[in-house]
C-alpha cells in the first residue's frame, strides 16, 4: 500500500513494532529468569496495567503539547529501562521493567492518532485502514518478540537482548526526525463537539462494553491456549506456533477490519465479524488436539482482531477531548480490562479446565455481536 511509502506512516509504524515487540518479550523473558506461573501471571498484570491506565493522561499531554517528544520519547523511555531491566538483576530489574512499560504507554494514543491523520490525508479519510495497519504494526511485534526473545536467550543468554534496544535506538531517533514540527493535534470542530454530545453516555457505554469483551476474549485465546495445547500433550513448538498463529490471524483481522470498517457501516462490520469468532473459538473448545487447529486458531485471530481499529475510530470520534486523549482512553480501557478479566478466567480454567473458558469466551463474542449493532455513527 502507498502509505507504506510514507515517511511519517512508515516511522510510526515501525516504532509500534518495536514497542510492542519490547511488551511481548516479557513473558518469554520472565520464564527464562525464573518466575513462577502466578508470578508471572501478577507481573504481567501489573505491567499491562501500569501502561493501561496511564494511556488517558498521555494522550491528554500530547494533545496541548504536540506528538513528538511523546512519540520518540516514548520509545526511547523503553530502551533506556529495558536495558535497565537487563543490566540489574532481582527486583531491581524487575522494578525498571514495569517503568518501561509507561513508554509504551506514552506512545500508543500519539501513535493511533498519527496513523488516523496520515489516513485522512493520504487515502482520501480512510482512517480505519491506515489506524488498521498501525495497529497490525503492533500485532507482528507481539508475533515477533516472543521468538526473537526465545532465539537470544537460547544462543546468547541475557547479555544477548541487549540486541534489542540496540535496534530501537535509531527507530526512536527516526521518529523524532519525522516529527520534528510537532504540529499539535487537531481539535475537534464545533460540529463534532455537537455530534460526541449527542452521541451520549448510552453510546460511550454499549461501545465500552463491545470493546472490553472483546479484549476479554483476545486476552483468554492469547494467553491460555498455549497452555491447553501443552496440556494436550504437545511439544513447545507446537504451542509455541499456536501463540504465533493467533497473533498473526489478528494483524490480518485488524487490515481487513479496517478496510471493511471503511467501505460499510462500521457496526455491521463489528457485529458481523464477532458472530463469526463464535465458529472458530467453539471449535477449539471441542476438537482436542486436531490438525484443524492449525487454521481454527488463526480464524479466531482473524475475528477478534478485526474489530480494534474500529473501537478505536470510534472512540476517537465521540469521546470528548482531543484525538489522542480519546485514543489513549479507549486503548487503556481495552487492555485493563481483557487484562482483569483474564485472572478470573484463569481461576476458572484452574477450576473446570480450558475448554470450559473457551466455551465463556464464545458466549462473550456471541453477546458483543448485538450490541455492536447499536453503534450507530
Amino acid at each position: 500500500m502507498s502509505i507504506f511509502l510514507d515517511s511519517l506512516f512508515s516511522s510510526i509504524a515501525l516504532s509500534h513494532f518495536m514497542v510492542d515487540t519490547f511488551n511481548a518479550s516479557r513473558p518469554v523473558l520472565l520464564t527464562y529468569l525464573g518466575l513462577s506461573e502466578s508470578q508471572i501471571a501478577l507481573f504481567s498484570t501489573i505491567y499491562i496495567w501500569a501502561s493501561a491506565l496511564t494511556q488517558p493522561f498521555f494522550g491528554w499531554l500530547s494533545d496541548r503539547m504536540g506528538p513528538r517528544w511523546l512519540a520518540a520519547g516514548g520509545v526511547l523511555w523503553m530502551t533506556v529501562f529495558y536495558s535497565a531491566t537487563i543490566f540489574f538483576p532481582g527486583n531491581l530489574g524487575l522494578a525498571f521493567l514495569i517503568i518501561a512499560a509507561l513508554g509504551s504507554s506514552a506512545f500508543h494514543p500519539v501513535g493511533a492518532v498519527q496513523a488516523a491523520l496520515r489516513g485522512r490525508e493520504l487515502l482520501k479519510g480512510r482512517e480505519t485502514t491506515s489506524t488498521a495497519l498501525f495497529f497490525m504494526a503492533g500485532q507482528l511485534g507481539h508475533f515477533a518478540g516472543p521468538i526473537l526473545t526465545g532465539l537470544i536467550l537460547a544462543v546468547l543468554e541475557v547479555p544477548g537482548l541487549y540486541i534489542l534496544p540496540l535496534v530501537s535506538i535509531p527507530i526512536g531517533i527516526s521518529v523524532m526526525a519525522q516529527l520534528r514540527d510537532n504540529h499539535p493535534h487537531p481539535q475537534p470542530a464545533p460540529s463534532s463537539t455537537s455530534n460526541r454530545a449527542r452521541a451520549g453516555l448510552a453510546f460511550i457505554l454499549v461501545l465500552a462494553t463491545v470493546a472490553a469483551l472483546q479484549s476479554w476474549a483476545q486476552a483468554n485465546m492469547v494467553n491460555l491456549i498455549p497452555k491447553y495445547i501443552k496440556d494436550l500433550g504437545q511439544s513447545a513448538t507446537v504451542y509455541g506456533s499456536m501463540a504465533g498463529l493467533f497473533m498473526g490471524g489478528s494483524a490480518l483481522g485488524n487490515v481487513l477490519g479496517g478496510h471493511l470498517g471503511d467501505k460499510y457501516p462500521k457496526r455491521f462490520v463489528a457485529a458481523g465479524v464477532l458472530l463469526l469468532a463464535a465458529i472458530p473459538i467453539y471449535a477449539v473448545s471441542l476438537v482436542g488436539w486436531s490438525p484443524w487447529l492449525y487454521a481454527l486458531v488463526p480464524l479466531a485471530g482473524v475475528f477478534t482482531g478485526a474489530i480494534h481499529s474500529i473501537m478505536v475510530v470510534l472512540a476517537q470520534r465521540v469521546i470528548p477531548g482531543g484525538m489522542a486523549l480519546a485514543s489513549g482512553l479507549v486503548l487503556g480501557f481495552i487492555f485493563s480490562s481483557g487484562a482483569l478479566g483474564l485472572l478470573y478466567t484463569g481461576h476458572l480454567a484452574e477450576l473446570y479446565g480450558f475448554p470450559y473458558v473457551l466455551t465463556l469466551t464464545t458466549g462473550m463474542v456471541l453477546v458483543a455481536s448485538p450490541l455492536a449493532l447499536l453503534l450507530k455513527e
